[in-house]
């Protein structure tokens, strides 16, 4: 049985639930993890998820590291496009702290080899978690947090110009804050909102995009009314980016997500602004997030039910289907 998508939102699934270690990730010559028949472990993941949701995807995001094997990332574009699936790339950052002014080149480095890869394979949206670095950091406050404001809106505007992004194919960067633990200070929307829309202040043009995450607005310091509000505002201001279907905590299971999905997405809907959803799980034994289980409470529950993660995350993807399919219902969806 078939699930028609009936809203004119693409939607797709950042394919976490694979692991960070031996799917995601390269090794330490840059390679990816590969099956035993050869094929890169993203993509036969993907393929089998394709095989198994009711519902037809059209979108995916696959984290891109620095230094990852050339030929492998020519193998990975080339078997998802073979899914008929559009690429996101989500650029990691690691080692240098976008933050500081002395991390400042190396920063720009990394995010320009990033964007070099999406120029040549044509990507039209790339993303990236840039405000700072991950499980470390301190907090800023007063006169230093405005100062890591500018050092953001100058890091990421340099990025523009010196790949020359004005002239390619990406049509949107789209950054992500993350939850507290994860992130020191652009831990909720509203903070992380005065960089994007500071970048595009800068550059004048609205290419940068704030990403909306359940999970991270869900564990933010911010209420539901509160990242509405963000939402409308940003969407006014044309800096609204893409939307992840993810539960807040746990990382898992979209039924344990208390809300946060349902009432976001209702928020984004009318704005027009809502063109790409992606659901995201996260496995609760990837050995990449285990400092992350070891400092919050509540992460990396076994959520599955029983289930596989292919399965759990088929599960996801039929109930944001079932929502987007009753927000155009309702003619909520723009």
């Amino acid at each position: 049985m078939t699930l028609l998508n009936r809203s004119k939102v693409k939607i797709g699934v950042v394919p976490t639930h694979l692991m960070f270690v031996g799917a995601l990730a390269p090794d330490e010559s840059g390679k990816l993890p590969r099956t035993r028949l050869g094929d890169l472990k993203i993509v036969s993941g993907m393929r089998l998820l394709c095989r198994t949701t009711p519902v037809k995807l059209n979108i995916v995001q696959v984290t891109l590291f620095p230094g990852t094997d050339p030929a492998d990332l020519k193998d990975l574009f080339k078997g998802l496009k073979g899914l008929k699936l559009e690429v996101h790339l989500i650029m990691m950052v690691g080692g240098a702290n976008p933050l500081n002014p002395k991390d400042e080149d190396a920063v720009v480095d990394m995010l320009n080899s990033g964007l070099a890869v999406a120029k040549k394979y044509r990507v039209k949206h790339v993303s990236s978690t840039s405000f700072e670095e991950w499980l470390a950091g301190k907090k800023l406050k007063g006169k230093a947090f405005d100062a890591g404001v500018k050092q953001l809106i100058k890091v990421h505007a340099r990025c523009w110009k010196e790949s020359e992004l004005e002239k390619s194919s990406i049509e949107a960067w789209h950054l992500e804050f993350l939850r507290g633990v994860e992130f020191q200070n652009f831990t909720n929307a509203a903070k992380a909102a005065q960089v994007v829309t500071g970048i595009n202040k800068k550059i004048k043009r609205k290419f940068f995009k704030l990403m909306i995450d359940a999970a991270h607005c869900g564990d933010s310091d911010l209420s539901i009314a509160e990242n509405e509000k963000v939402i409308k505002d940003l969407a006014k201001r044309e800096a609204l980016g893409i939307f992840h279907a993810s539960a807040k905590t746990t990382r898992g299971c979209l039924s344990t997500d208390d809300g946060w999905i349902g009432a976001l997405l209702a928020a984004y809907a009318p704005t027009g602004k809502l063109k790409h959803v992606f659901v995201e799980l996260f496995h609760h034994q990837d050995p990449a997030l285990e400092a992350l289980r070891q400092a919050v409470p509540g992460h990396g529950v076994d959520t599955t039910d029983g289930r596989t993660y292919n399965k759990t995350v088929t599960d996801g993807i039929i109930e944001v289907t079932h929502r987007l399919n009753n927000l155009a219902a309702r003619k909520l969806i723009q």
